[in-house]
């Protein structure tokens, strides 16, 4: 009985040594690209942003993926609301590459533009910009 809870201890000990050099590492990144996307499922109606700078970005260095994104999609979701569209449902693209955004941006419009009973609208810079998410380091 005390060798197994021995043998517990051990095993825990070396499960929670593992896992403290496994936390993701952050970087910050001077620029980065994105557009909104917003659509709904009560209409035909989908919406673009224009493809916009953002500045002192966070992102994973690990995964490249741009950290708190949902908190981007809110901000285009919010937009939507105060224009009496609720229950849009908003994603957001990002690439550090200018011609990588653009190349992104042009095959989801075709993806759209494609399908003629789909209403494509334009979200222009000056009606909505992102704001850059200041990112704690330390969380």
């Amino acid at each position: 009985m005390k060798v197994n809870r021995l043998f517990i201890v051990a095993v825990l000990l070396l499960a929670m040594t593992s896992f403290a050099g496994v936390s993701a590492k952050n970087k910050c990144v001077p620029k980065m690209y994105a557009f909104g996307f917003a659509a709904s499922f009560n209409d035909s109606t989908v919406h673009f942003t224009e493809v916009q700078e953002l500045d002192s970005v966070w992102i994973d260095e690990k995964t490249d993926f741009l950290l708190d994104r949902q908190n981007y999609s809110y901000q285009l979701k919010s937009y939507f609301e105060r224009q009496g569209m609720p229950h849009r449902t908003c994603v957001i693209r990002f690439a550090e590459k200018r011609k990588d955004i653009d190349k992104m941006y042009q095959k989801m419009k075709e993806k759209y533009t494609k399908r003629s009973n789909i209403d494509i609208k334009y979200v222009s810079g000056s009606e909505f910009k992102f704001e850059t998410i200041k990112f704690d380091n330390m969380n």
